[in-house]
């Protein structure tokens, strides 16, 4: 099993910045990719930014040049540097992992999902 501890979230201002974190730890091989998602109330979960084991990043379009994502492959975390917030970013985030975990004999490749953290952007 693997798990996610999500921090950072909370209360900002419009235009603030927050850095969300995220450990994964649990019976890890290796690491395909890690990123952030959000949702926002009633809307459908989007992918915000992917970092790659190769660092090969992804950003949605509308956190281009505000977000900033990076990880650290030897302790398995990930972090969201978000600046610029506008209050339609308030959402919860959620921490994903691709990962390669062994299934009794054999390596398989399975993703896992944080529990999510409020990220809020209010005046």
């Amino acid at each position: 099993q693997v798990q996610l501890v999500e921090s950072g979230g909370g209360l900002v201002q419009p235009g603030g910045s927050l850095t969300l974190s995220c450990a994964a730890s649990g019976s890890i091989l290796a690491i395909n990719a890690m990123g952030w998602y959000r949702q926002a109330p009633g809307k459908e979960r989007e992918l915000v930014a992917q970092i790659s084991s190769g660092r090969t990043t992804i950003y949605a379009d509308s956190v281009k040049g505000r977000f900033t994502i990076s990880s650290d492959n030897a302790k398995n975390t990930v972090s969201l540097q978000m600046n610029g917030l506008k209050p339609e970013e308030t959402a919860d985030y959620y921490c994903n992992v691709d990962v390669m975990v062994r299934d009794g004999l054999r390596l398989v490749r399975k993703v896992y999902w944080g529990k999510g953290t409020l990220v809020t952007v209010s005046s």
